[in-house]
């Protein structure tokens, strides 16, 4: 008898973190380089964001640079946003692994080719974001085992593990050639794993999260022209 409550208080409290998600605690540090100026996003100009990438040793991830794009091209002050793979297609080879550059001062340089200036204004691009970083496991804990029994495999036990998602977005004002702004986000979360006969994975979004807190920062650091007609993804 005493077992079976046992169980049951260990069912409930499992169920309730269920009922829940992971915690994720989010910092956002904005900054301006260029004081006394607007950031204007002219009529007819595109922004474009862009991930660092290295190889297959280091790639800020696709989609987290995807849904910043997304993030900024929501609501009523919709801007243009060229998707990533279709501005790193036209620059190819440029923005290739092997070839692309690894620092912002070399993204510079590179932009400087006259050849990469003309396939830039097809895009009429104005701001170019250079986005930085990694989603990583930090730590891990807890132990769950699974058994073959006469109903099949069943797991019990308790897992969690940290996760920090760390990016910086570089605003690049193109027409201007000079860098306007750093946005940087953490996101600091824990996900848990509860098993009994089957393991219920409740995840932290910790990149989701730092994704929508970085697009909705860019989204304010942009003054829209109140003229530009309605955003469209260019596609070339």
């Amino acid at each position: 008898m005493i077992k079976a409550f046992t169980i049951v208080i260990q069912a409930g409290a499992i169920l309730l973190l269920v009922l829940v998600q992971g915690c994720t605690t989010v910092t956002i540090d904005q900054s301006r380089l260029v004081q006394g100026e607007g950031s204007e996003l002219a009529a007819g100009k595109s922004i474009v964001v862009v991930g660092r990438r290295s190889g297959s040793e280091y790639e800020t991830e696709p989609d987290l640079v995807s849904c910043i794009g997304k993030v900024l091209n929501k609501g009523q002050s919709q801007v243009r946003v060229i998707p990533e793979d279709v501005f790193v297609d036209k620059l190819y080879p440029w923005f290739e692994p092997r070839t692309a550059p690894v620092k912002v001062a070399d993204l510079f340089r590179l932009l400087e080719y006259e050849e990469l200036s003309q396939a830039i204004a097809d895009f009429d691009m104005q701001y170019l974001i250079w986005v930085d970083g990694s989603t990583q496991t930090i730590s891990k804990s807890g132990q769950i085992t699974c058994a073959l029994g006469v109903t099949g495999i069943s797991c019990f036990g308790f897992g969690t593990w940290d996760k920090r998602a760390e990016y910086e977005a570089t605003i690049w004002d193109y027409s201007k050639r000079k860098m306007v702004g750093k946005i940087n986000g953490t996101a600091d979360g824990t996900s848990y794993m509860p098993a009994i006969v089957i393991p219920i994975p409740i995840i932290a979004p910790v990149q989701d999260d730092v994704c929508k807190a970085i697009g909705l920062q860019l989204r304010s650091f942009f003054k829209v022209d109140a003229e530009q007609p309605p955003a469209q993804n260019k596609t070339m």
